[in-house]
């Protein structure tokens, strides 16, 4: 162990408890401190968690934070990092847990060598240095932690973009807003799929009335999801054909085979109740506003 090390082990073993109130207090006055997504006690806790592994790794593997010794430190950091990433702390905030322990130490340091300017340097020094390499690493696994939240959040958003839904028995409609891509056809296709599963409806409707432009991409992604519900053994009718829609699809020369296409989602419903067997009407005038109900192709009475 260096002289350095020797000298950190040394203070960290006399005064922890008081290194750990300066430093749970330096915390608390801080404009970092986020009093509504932290506790007072989370707060101490965590800091008292991590000044013991602390203590004992500079104790065992001296002033080197990639010593063996440290894996309980970096554990403990990771999994606030994480912690504060999901709460909603930025990188700064998250990593000033960490420098914010330099000030306590240092205090201490000068009280103790103060006669001694050239080892109060060099001890110095190197603490900076381990502080700033574990500080370092906060931000690291915080913007690991963030990039898997937004990741996940971007699934959950992909998934309720496209709900699939019964308008009556065995016909689905799928509403598409916004882009389609090739992530996003895949979860279309298996929100799809799954639900012809779980309903056994023969129909459905996907319309893109939504969708602000078809490319080739996109009219590739819509027969793939066609031929996929097939497959399945569902039909699908195209709804929301509009007719900038329509002359893109011809300019393109996109050939849609023997999908049927309709302009709105109304008409793509009608011919959906037809193949199913049934029509829609109005009641008898018998003196209230008409209503219009859906029965089975039947006489008439």
């Amino acid at each position: 162990m260096t002289t350095e090390a020797r000298a950190v082990s040394e203070l960290l073993n006399a005064d922890q408890q008081t290194i750990l109130q300066d430093w749970i207090a330096a915390q608390l006055a801080s404009a970092s401190m986020r009093s509504e997504l932290l506790s007072r006690q989370d707060l101490q806790d965590q800091s008292r968690k991590f000044l013991d592994a602390f203590r004992l790794a500079v104790e065992q593997g001296g002033l080197d934070s990639t010593a063996p010794s440290y894996t309980t430190v970096c554990q403990i950091l990771e999994e606030m990092s994480a912690a504060r990433a999901r709460q909603g702390y930025n990188p700064v905030e998250t990593a000033m847990f960490v420098f914010s322990l330099k000030q306590p130490i240092f205090s201490r340091l000068r009280g103790r060598y103060t006669s001694d300017g050239e080892v109060l340097a060099s001890i110095v020094w190197e603490v900076t240095l381990l502080l700033d390499r574990l500080g370092l690493y906060t931000t690291e696994v915080y913007q690991k932690a963030r990039e898997q939240v937004i990741i996940r959040q971007q699934q959950e958003l992909l998934e309720l973009s496209t709900p699939v839904i019964r308008l009556w028995d065995g016909v689905l409609a799928l509403p598409l807003i916004g882009t389609l891509d090739s992530s996003r056809t895949q979860v279309v296709m298996e929100s799809l799929l799954q639900r012809i599963v779980e309903t056994g409806a023969p129909l459905a409707i996907i319309d893109i009335t939504g969708v602000p432009t078809v490319d080739t991409l996109t009219a590739q992604h819509l027969l793939k999801t066609v031929a996929a519900a097939r497959l399945m053994g569902a039909d699908c009718i195209i709804s929301g054909i509009r007719p900038q829609i329509a002359q893109t699809i011809v300019h393109l020369g996109v050939e849609l085979g023997d999908v049927v296409t309709k302009a709105s989602l109304a008409d793509a419903f009608a011919i959906a109740l037809r193949r199913s067997g049934l029509t829609v009407q109005k009641l008898k005038d018998n003196g209230v506003a008409p209503r219009r109900s859906v029965r089975a192709d039947e006489e008439d009475e």
